[in-house]
């Protein structure tokens, strides 16, 4: 084995693996924080846009598959719980997402102390 070589053990290529879990996940979550962070906008717009409405008027609301007539309170109502839930899926993303970051940082630096250049962990 040349001086550049290094031998790969069972424990390195489990980091490695997991290495590569992680980044996989990482994508999956960065790409669900995108369509929240669009939903959450959405519903930011639509509530805006509810506050210049007239409070006498019936409101079209989204149920399911169904669009119910309901007051404007009402409806200001279930957007600011819609929004408070999703506000809180986006705090839970972004925590699992600086957890797994962490855990990559990690292996990261376990890799590299061991392999040095010869290994390439950037993503």
């Amino acid at each position: 084995m040349s001086k550049d070589e290094m031998e790969v053990r069972r424990e390195d290529q489990d980091k490695i693996n997991k290495f590569s879990q992680l980044h996989q996940r990482e994508l999956t979550l960065e790409e669900e924080l995108k369509v929240k962070a669009k939903d959450k906008e959405d519903l930011e717009e639509l509530s805006n846009e509810l506050e210049v409405a007239d409070e006498d008027d019936k409101t079209p609301y989204k149920i399911g598959d169904t669009f119910m007539s309901l007051p404007l309170p009402e409806v200001q109502e279930m957007l600011a719980s819609s929004t408070a839930k999703i506000e809180e899926s986006v705090s839970q993303a972004e925590g699992k997402l600086n957890a797994l970051r962490e855990e990559m940082g990690q292996l990261k630096m376990q890799l590299y102390a061991r392999f040095g250049k010869s290994i390439n962990l950037e993503t």
